[in-house]
């Protein structure tokens, strides 16, 4: 008798439409495939099609569905009816709402702008917004890498003109050793876990930097459990083995870094430590040929890196002699440092060793004819298969910035940035620092500011100062207390504003930054300066306008809501004037368009910023008549051009005979010439013309066709980075524009032109001596995660993991709980062990614990019962120095905030009836979501 088999539809139809968009459940901007059914999201993949994912897609990205039907949208604008923090409001329509605004802002605008702060979190549209703050006319405006990724980015970018993140990429096709430090696994998630799964298919060799061991360390053939903070320290100590042993790229050196460049050795000369420059400031080298002086990009220049000059009495020696006197000292020896960073120094000499050995012994070339910036013909591509990759776990520390920059060094000195198999940028990038904007604070009252707000200082008078010495910004961003800042510093922005140092603001207006929770160093501080009255019972900060899609816990903290769209709900712009989704072969564009329609009485918030900017009459927001220019933000993306022939998207531009590339007239289907392809363009770069992109004549042309440079910009790779040296000089009391007093040893200190490290400041910290440290898991980006159905059945909750050693000492087992403190404050949670972590580092998953009310969950959902934050331990200024100073838990450098410098002591605690602190649940203009939630459209 046949068995008879039920018949099966394998590939049921999950839809009857599908919409082409890009994810924004992370910072990869994914391209996805929306399956519609009746008009409603059914399902979401990963398109084939797209440059980024090729049709991969993570945990995240596939539950965007619940991100988009979350019960915690807001629904309606609010205006507050209750005190404060109280979460009492009453939705008001868009009319009132923008008019409520403009009260508050027209006044200031006219009269004082920079009584407006204008902060955005993690939008991906910052081209847009800081062009409205510009039109404002406020000096006031930054988004949130001050607290996150500015090390990385102004490290990368002052020494060789990009960096990590979005601004490069491993050669994933040729690398054979891959060393990442402290990588964020839930950003760039999906191009580096198919990276990774495509040189591991080859046998490469992947070595993991991090205190713990998850994510891609977890898949590394070899992990380094350093010291939490000791990063530079180690790359230092392996730049001292590779230049003892000779294992570095002379050549490469010579061509393209600052290398042979000379340099001002006369101690007591006001220009010490400086550049040897011609008439027209370019840099000065011996040919090694004639012996001559002559500038670094001259035909035929071979540049010594041996050769000194006399003259006028002053000896100069080249940037290589100087690297050669600070890191052949015994004191970067892998037995100086052993201890220090927790690697045995065997083991720092052969993770060294090994780099050279794969950069130099397995060393090819690529049969790729080229010319370089000085007009010499080369048959061939060196390739050196050694790449890096890093993010904010060596950042975010008082030291970051100076750890990013020893680890580009390093890159450089084994030749193995935009060569084949090492790290390559992404255009737009390379930019050297020289070609991005300095920052602007010229105010007009009623008028824009005099130009962008930020950018890159090139010396003390390219600080953001008023004409008595004090900070222009409310963040102190771009002033002695740190220079560099090229990102604002945005966890400074409302301790700042409510001690009225250096001044007092009168409106707060901030976009998707959860600064009364997860987003702020001090949160329960925070939280009592937004709700501080001065002695008239008037709030300290008098006024506070926030936008986001959600009920997130700083919603109850302001006066005045402007509810936004989820990302399937609206326009978005991933611009390469600003985030864009390139690869290193390729540049390219995307954008998010409304594949479903919102339901609610919502707005995209750069929608809303158009009809305000006009609302206002802000240039460039208006006509001349006065009507509203744009009518939305789709209108923006269409039909502005930041300069002629320059706009938002580099796709599908009006030409004289037609559509093209680039640079190009304005397009009025532009938007649906991307949504036919899928939502996203992409212009490849020619073959011999991907590599070597700094010096490469092919690419420079290729890059000011598309818009990217106005004209051809090579450059030289800084080592040696001049403009710290300036700032060194007036400390030492050189120059018209002197530094405060108490910070001038900082600064000596601090900012040496080559990469060095120091401790970072723990006065205060005696008696807590466990490093604790944050990470995000790769289903979870940021807090937004933690609402969502589905996300939060992968991580419920956040325990506090332990390494064996401690768990031991204190007597935990897993389950307990532990009294966790700083000089700060107390955090009482629970702990598990993990044997694959530091021997002295506790940690626990970023933005899982939520308070009581917020995102429409649960009175009882384990996020508030059992999740946590570390950020109630760490305060945004350092305990007290008994100076009577105020000095910032950040970077002296670029001011980016020290997260992972935080200091605990651990206690054994009786289990508490929830995690502590436990405050006082708040009020939601949503309420609380529904006890299950479900999905499924159509039958």
């Amino acid at each position: 008798m046949t068995q008879k088999q039920p018949v099966i539809d394998l590939s049921p139809h999950v839809s009857d439409e599908v919409r082409k968009t890009t994810c924004y459940m992370c910072a990869c901007r994914c391209g996805i495939n929306v399956h519609l059914k009746d008009g409603k999201v059914a399902y979401i993949e990963g398109n084939r099609d797209h440059p980024v994912n090729q049709g991969v897609l993570c945990a995240k990205g596939s539950a965007g569905i619940m991100q988009h039907n979350a019960p915690s949208r807001l629904k309606s604008p609010l205006k507050r009816v209750g005190p404060r923090g109280s979460g009492e409001f009453e939705e008001i329509s868009w009319d009132e709402a923008y008019q409520i605004a403009a009260d508050w802002l027209e006044p200031i605008r006219k009269d004082n702008p920079e009584k407006l702060a204008f902060f955005t979190g993690r939008d991906q549209s910052q081209s847009f917004t800081s062009l409205w703050a510009q039109a404002f006319g406020t000096p006031n405006y930054a988004a949130h890498g001050g607290f996150c990724s500015v090390n990385m980015a102004a490290a990368g970018i002052y020494t060789m003109g990009g960096a990590f993140w979005e601004f490069g990429q491993p050669d994933w096709d040729h690398t054979k050793l891959f060393m990442l430090f402290g990588v964020a696994e839930d950003h760039d998630s999906n191009p580096i876990k198919m990276g990774l799964g495509k040189i591991k298919q080859r046998g490469a060799r992947v070595i993991g930097v991090n205190p713990i061991r998850t994510g891609y360390n977890a898949v590394a053939d070899d992990w380094v459990g350093i010291t939490p903070g000791t990063d530079g320290l180690f790359i230092l100590s392996m730049i001292h083995c590779l230049m003892k042993a000779g294992k570095i790229d002379l050549n490469y050196l010579a061509q393209y870094t600052d290398a042979p460049v000379l340099v001002n050795g006369d101690e007591k000369s006001p220009e010490f430590g400086l550049f040897l420059r011609d008439k027209n400031g370019k840099e000065l080298v011996i040919d090694r040929a004639t012996g001559k002086l002559t500038p670094f990009d001259q035909p035929g220049v071979k540049p010594d890196l041996a050769a000194t000059h006399r003259a006028k009495g002053v000896t100069h020696r080249p940037v290589f002699h100087q690297m050669a006197d600070q890191y052949l000292s015994d004191d970067y020896t892998p037995e100086a440092v052993a201890d220090r960073v927790g690697i045995p120094a065997g083991r720092i000499r052969a993770i060294a060793a090994e780099l050279a050995r794969v950069a130099f012994e397995e060393a090819f070339e690529l049969d790729h004819e080229w010319t370089d910036f000085r007009g010499e013909k080369h048959q061939t591509m060196t390739g050196r298969p050694v790449s890096f990759h890093a993010m904010r776990g060596i950042s975010a520390h008082a030291n970051g910035f100076q750890t990013c920059r020893a680890l580009h060094v390093l890159q450089i000195l084994l030749g193995t940035v935009e060569v084949p198999g090492g790290f390559r940028f992404k255009p737009p990038y390379p930019k050297p620092a020289k070609a991005h904007p300095k920052p602007h604070v010229g105010m007009t009252p009623g008028a824009p500011l005099n130009g962008p707000h930020l950018g890159f200082v090139h010396g003390p008078e390219d600080l953001a100062l008023k004409p008595d010495g004090t900070a222009a910004r409310i963040d102190k961003a771009f002033t002695w207390d740190n220079p560099m800042s090229s990102h604002g510093l945005m966890h400074m922005v409302i301790s700042n504003a409510h001690a009225g140092d250096p001044y007092k603001i009168d409106t707060l207006f901030m976009y998707m930054a959860n600064m009364s929770w997860n987003s702020s160093m001090n949160t329960g501080g925070v939280m009592e300066m937004l709700t501080d009255k001065d002695e008239n019972g008037d709030y300290v900060i008098p006024h506070i306008i926030y936008s986001d899609a959600y009920s997130s816990e700083m919603v109850a903290y302001a006066d005045l809501i402007l509810p936004d769209t989820t990302y399937l709900e609206r326009h978005d712009c991933i611009s390469l004037l600003d985030r864009p989704i390139c690869e290193a072969d390729a540049a390219a564009d995307a954008i998010r368009w409304p594949v479903v329609e919102p339901d609610r009485n919502v707005k995209g918030f750069q929608s809303a910023l158009c009809d305000l900017g006009a609302k206002l009459g802000l240039p460039g927001f208006v006509n001349d008549d006065g009507s509203q220019k744009y009518a939305d933000y789709a209108d923006y993306i269409t039909n502005h051009e930041r300069r002629p022939g320059i706009g938002p998207l580099a796709g599908w531009r009006m030409g004289e005979n037609g559509l093209q590339s680039g640079r190009g007239g304005v397009n009025e289907s532009q938007i649906d010439n991307y949504i036919e392809n899928g939502g996203f363009f992409v212009e490849h770069i020619p073959e011999g013309a991907n590599y070597y992109k700094p010096w490469n004549r092919a690419y420079q042309d290729w890059a000011v066709g598309m818009g990217l440079y106005d004209a051809p910009q090579p450059y030289l790779f800084n080592l040696y980075v001049e403009p710290m040296r300036k700032f060194q000089l007036a400390a030492e009391g050189h120059g018209d524009i002197q530094p405060p007093d108490h910070l001038r040893e900082r600064i000596k200190h601090t900012m040496s032109p080559l990469p060095i490290w120091y401790e970072t400041d723990q006065q205060g910290n005696e008696g807590f001596t466990v490093n604790a440290l944050t990470q995000r898991p790769m289903a979870m980006y940021h807090s937004w995660g933690s609402q969502n159905a589905w996300l939060r059945q992968l991580h419920g909750h956040n325990p506090l993991y332990l390494p064996t050693k401690l768990m031991r000492q204190h007597d935990l087992s897993d389950g307990d709980w532990a009294r966790v403190s700083s000089p700060h404050g107390e955090i009482t949670v629970p702990v598990m062990e993990m044997a694959a972590l530091n021997d002295n580092t506790v940690w626990t998953w970023n933005a899982i614990g939520k308070r009581k009310g917020a995102w429409a969950l649960d009175k009882d959902a384990p996020e508030a019962t059992k999740g946590f934050l570390l950020n109630h331990l760490i305060h945004e200024l350092l305990p007290p120095k008994g100076d009577g100073m105020r000095w910032a838990n950040s970077d002296p450098i670029t001011g980016q905030a020290a997260w992972f410098d935080l200091k605990v002591r651990i206690e054994k605690a009786e289990a508490p009836k929830q995690s502590r602190p436990e405050y006082p649940p708040i009020n939601s203009p949503v309420g609380q979501g529904p006890d299950k939630l479900a999905w499924k459209v159509g039958k």
